[in-house]
This record gives structure tokens, sequence and C-alpha cells, in this order.
């Protein structure tokens, strides 16, 4: 049976929920992530404040240089989870196999749905008008014989498109299409592509494969596959709907301005540990060492770890153990530029505990998974620790793959 994949891209998602509660900002550069005067980076940004080039990840003051008269908005993570449940709920609908690869993509499998849904272009067209009624939202829809061609096709129909790739055209497709259209290939890859004259997938897939593995190793052979159209290598190695768990969990945060103030840095870091723990509440896993990232306002980073006498997901137990990894580590009067928490070591049983803790223990679980699910219905600023809250932690505008992939969403 010919493999029938479809890769659903949201077009401008957190842009377009915004708008959604403040129909103002519709057809307006809008930039989503942060104030302009702000160290952090852009999440998203609207069609309109792209043309000015503005993208994700790019530097907040980055981003106001460039597109000064645009509205930036902190974000607002409880709504953009509600509206990537919507979504959810509407592909499981069309198909038993789904990975939401991030808040607002996904990959369904639609392999053998033809006497259910009809053909391709016709389940496409289902489904881009099911999540238009579901969330009154935009989205852009790639089909093809592999993940990786429907991923670019998606790309390529945006904004609001639908694109089917025929089986047997998947190269064709490609080859006129610069390097960096192929998912894995970033700027330092790209780079080194140019040096060798290979702007364009077909220039790729002209190659030897040979040639490919010596310049580039295992990723050359990769490259060889992708720019025929394949799932090869990493990027696209598991079955659609095999979820799988993290490694490990982190999170970091860079203060607008430099600061030696200690119940600034430590609240932060109690701030951290608490996005942390949650995370791993929502993966179901403890962790076993937690470690601490530091850098200065010369740019000097510092980590240090240090590994637990039994795994946890409690708050507490990880605050208190990265604070006094802190205290040993900075010497109390260089300016912290930024702060991270991260837990390794990850695994899915508790271990080895005292039984007489054990009763006090569960029930704190039990609070922190109340706690957990007033965040993910409000947000995450609605309930946290007192001293916490004078971290100014914005609230974060990504969301983890626990989240993303509820039974019931």
């Amino acid at each position: 049976m010919q493999p029938l994949i479809c890769h659903l891209d949201m077009d401008a998602f957190f842009v377009s929920v915004e708008e959604l509660f403040d129909p103002s900002l519709k057809g307006k550069p809008v930039i989503v992530g942060g104030k302009a005067d702000q160290r952090g980076v852009v999440a998203a940004a609207s069609y309109a404040a792209r043309k000015f080039g503005v993208h994700s990840a790019m530097p907040l003051r980055t981003a106001a240089r460039l597109c000064p008269q645009a509205t930036f908005v902190d974000g607002h993570m409880h709504r953009y989870g509600e509206y990537s449940r919507k979504v959810s709920t509407v592909l499981t609908h069309f198909s038993p196999k789904v990975d939401m690869a991030s808040i607002d993509e996904a990959y369904l499998d639609l392999t053998g749905t033809s006497r259910l849904l009809g053909p391709p272009l016709k389940a496409a067209h289902l489904l881009h008008e099911a999540i238009r009624e579901a969330t009154s939202l935009h989205c852009s829809l790639g089909l093809a014989s592999s993940r990786l061609v429907a991923k670019i096709s998606s790309d390529q129909a945006k904004p609001n498109g639908v694109l089917y790739i025929l089986p047997g055209t998947e190269a064709r497709f490609l080859a006129p299409l610069e390097v960096r259209k192929v998912p894995g290939v970033g700027k330092k890859t790209e780079e080194a592509l140019h040096k060798i004259g290979i702007r364009h997938v077909g220039d790729l897939a002209a190659l030897d494969e040979s040639f490919l593995a010596e310049r580039f190793g295992r990723w050359g052979l990769a490259l060889a596959g992708k720019a025929l159209g394949l799932d090869a290598g990493g990027w696209f190695d598991t079955p659609i709907g095999a979820n799988e768990d993290p490694k490990s969990i982190s999170h970091e945060h860079t203060f607008g301005e430099d600061t030696a103030d200690k119940e600034k840095l430590e609240t932060t870091l109690l701030k951290l540990s608490e996005m942390v723990a949650q995370r791993l509440r929502e993966h179901q896993l403890y962790s076993r060492t937690v470690s601490l990232k530091l850098r200065d306002e010369d740019f000097v980073t510092v980590t240090r770890a240090s590994t637990l006498d039994h795994a946890t997901q409690l708050d507490r137990e990880i605050a208190t153990a990265v604070t006094e990894l802190f205290r040993k580590a900075w010497d109390g009067k260089k300016p912290i530029r930024l702060l991270g928490v991260h837990a390794g070591s990850l695994q899915a049983m508790e271990g080895q505990m005292n039984l007489l803790e054990e009763a006090n223990t569960a029930r704190l679980r039990e609070a922190f998974r109340s706690v957990d699910h007033i965040r993910n219905k409000f947000g995450d600023s609605a309930i946290s620790l007192a001293k916490s809250l004078k971290a100014g932690i914005r609230e974060r505008v990504q969301d983890s793959p626990a989240r993303r992939k509820k039974k019931n969403p």
C-alpha cells in the first residue's frame, strides 16, 4: 500500500491565537515573545512583521530595530495550549497515528484511509476545513509518501494552502528548492554545502553518496537520502505515533540587565526549578542529577552538577540542590547574565526511599499535580510559590511534548 503522510503546520500560530482575543492586531506587524527592550527572543512573528526580516529565535531588540512599529506581546501559553489541544482532537478523528511534533505542527499517517476519507486531496481539504471550524485558525497541509517531503510541501503551501506531491515526483519537486529547505540543514551545513557549490537540493541529489559520506560522515549519507525525498537519518527515525521520553529537561532565563542581587538570583533559580519539576511530572519522570548553568557579564559560562540520593520530581528538592550549587559557584559579586536549571539521569520510577518519608512525599506529589492542573488551564503564572513570584520570569511561550500528547485533550 502506497504510504500517505500528511504534515499540518498552523499558520503564524501564536500570533493568530492572539488575534482571536484582540482583533485589532489583524493585519499588523505583531511579535510574540516579550517587550521590545528585553533580552529574550522572538517566539513568533506575524506575516506583516516577517516582511521586515523578523523571524523566530531572533533577539527581541534586533526585531525592534528591524520593525519598530510592531506590537510586542508577551504571549499566553495557556491559550496556545488550549488551541493546540483542539487541533490534536481534530487530528485523532482523521487517523489513529498522530505525532504532535510541536505545539503548532503535526504528522498524520493517512495510509489506507481512502475508503473513509476519500482520495488524498479530498481528505486534506476535509481536514483543512475541520481545523478551521474547530479553531477559527488557518493551517497549511502537505501530503507526500514521506514525512520529509510532506513537511517541505506544507511549507511551500503557506499560508493557508494544501499541496500534494504525487508518488514518484518527490525528487523533481525537491530539485529546484534551496538546500536550507531540507529539515536538519542548518546555517553551518548550508554554508559547508555552498562552499562545494551545492545550493539547491537537485545539486545535492547529483552527488555520489561516497563523496557526501567522506565529506560529512553519516550525516552525508542521510543528506543523500533526503535529497531524494526519503526519511533518512535523524529527525524522521521513529514511526508516527511512537512517543519518546526526553533524555533531559531544562529551563534557562536571561536577565534584562546583568544582576548581582542575591535574592533575585535565588528566586529565579526557584522559579526555574518549579518549571523543570512541572515538566518532569508531565512526563511522569524522575531526575537523579540536577545541574546549574551560570553565565556572567563577561559571557563566562560555568556548569555544576549534583547527584541526589534518590530520584525526584519535586520543586523544593530540585531547588534546594541547585541553590546549593549556585552558592558554591558564585562569588557573590560578579553580575550574572543567565541562569539555568537542568534535570538529567531521568527514570520512570522514583527508586528507593525512606519509608517514613514516603507518605509525606506522596502527598506533596499529589499537591503539585493539582498545581500543574491549574497552571495548564490558566497559565504558568496562575499559581506559584510566593518567593518565586519575585523572579519576574515571563510565562513560557513554548510547550512540552507531554502537554501536547494528553490522551484526552
